[in-house]
């Protein structure tokens, strides 16, 4: 189970962020008024679903002993009017068939996060 703690002081929008030992910041770039002092939330989203993708693929063509050298997640969020997505590029590295670069692709949108990320996560919300 992922557990991470956030707290921003008065510095302005600058979050500390503790995950398993590991600190990192996030903070809003300097035209949304913040420090840019680490990713903004939506950075570290991205960040997310980009390294489970990643991971995932590669635990998946290590298991099928699939010559997968490298791959490269590049993630968008889109927010329009109508509706909001995040668009995946997918650009594996080494000598994959079509065949095993289409089972890759299908396998990205099992991952993890992106089953998280899909149907939406109910947020439950405690005042202390």
């Amino acid at each position: 189970m992922a557990h991470v703690h956030a707290h921003i002081g008065k510095e302005q929008y600058a979050v500390a962020i503790e995950a398993r030992g590991h600190r990192l910041v996030s903070d809003e770039p300097e035209a949304l008024c913040g420090g840019d002092k680490g990713p903004a939330p939506f950075d570290l989203l991205l960040s997310s679903l980009g390294a489970c993708t990643a991971i995932t693929l590669k635990m998946y063509a290590e298991r099928k002993q699939w010559p997968l050298d490298g791959l490269g997640v590049e993630l968008r969020y889109i927010k329009t009017v109508e509706a909001v997505h995040i668009e995946r590029v997918l650009t594996p590295e080494g000598d994959l068939d079509a065949e095993q670069r289409s089972r890759l692709a299908e396998i990205a949108e099992k991952t993890p996060v992106t089953l998280a990320l899909k149907p939406g996560i109910e947020i439950r919300t405690e005042m202390r």
